[in-house]
């Protein structure tokens, strides 16, 4: 069949990877201030991502075991921030598996950027996180299944885990939201996104709270925040019965650029 998936291929590049980083979308369970402590989620169970993949409860167990925090190796897994290993942000504490996915429980170190992701963390700027890990040969196997989109998925038994990171909400995690909005021109699901998070911005910049640097990341942030929103609020409804010899308008072009422009914005990383 055209356009069929090259199953041996794909599972090659997979195990080809140096490093792989996959998101979880569950959110923070729990911060306090006072034991600078953080709660949630590196990577969740049983359900498909982008890359076709399908993560089982028992996937982390030995690498918990070899590296975790209870392990008697020097070299443990890490939390970080953006699988930056120069920005490591704290200690993890607690690493474990339940029925939801891969819980953990870190604290943050009382370095300038430990001290910045305590802050994010709190006013709900840092609120996703994600994995970095290898894939293990005999331990990824396609299952094949109609009812999945590509005609089935990798089913993932075990992965060799090296870190858990905090990641920043930025303006490509839109790129959902957006999928939907330009199959039904309904772009008000958007907006409210973009209208929330500029506000969460807006609130940590007049706090002034933490190091100029976080103030600055955080004030390009609601700029490039409020850039989309402007662009987003020109667009109009487009009536596809306004066309005039099967000729783009002008605002559909206009949509397709701002499309355009938002995909290409990825200077954060989102969560899948």
């Amino acid at each position: 069949m055209s356009g069929k998936l090259n199953i041996d291929q794909l599972k090659q590049d997979k195990l080809n990877q140096a490093y792989s980083v996959k998101n979880a979308s569950i959110k923070i369970e729990d911060v306090s201030l006072s034991t600078r402590e953080v709660k949630g989620y590196f990577a969740s169970f049983d359900t498909i991502d982008s890359d076709n993949d399908i993560i089982r409860k028992g996937a982390f167990l030995k690498s918990i075991a070899e590296h975790g925090p209870e392990s008697s190796t020097n070299r443990k897994i890490a939390n970080l921030r953006n699988h930056d290993w120069n920005w490591q942000i704290g200690a993890i504490k607690e690493l474990g598996e339940d029925s939801k996915g891969l819980m953990f429980v870190s604290k943050m170190g009382t370095s300038t950027k430990g001290e910045d992701a305590l802050r994010d963390y709190l006013d709900d700027i840092l609120r996703e996180h994600s994995i970095g890990f290898n894939y293990i040969q005999d331990k990824i196997k396609w299952i094949e299944d109609s009812s999945y989109k590509n005609g089935g998925y990798f089913d993932v038994a075990e992965v060799k885990l090296w870190e858990g990171s905090g990641v920043t909400f930025g303006s490509n995690s839109l790129t959902p939201l957006l999928d939907v909005a330009k199959s039904n021109g309904d772009y008000e699901p958007v907006l409210k996104e973009l209208q929330e998070r500029k506000e969460i911005f807006a609130k940590v910049i007049s706090k002034g709270l933490g190091t100029d640097e976080r103030l600055m990341n955080i004030e390009q942030m609601y700029k490039q925040i409020q850039q989309l929103e402007n662009s987003l609020k020109d667009l109009k409804p487009f009536d596809k019965n306004t066309l005039k010899d099967n000729k783009p308008s002008d605002e559909q072009n206009k949509k397709e650029l701002f499309l355009k422009l938002l995909n290409q914005n990825n200077v954060y990383r989102k969560n899948i």
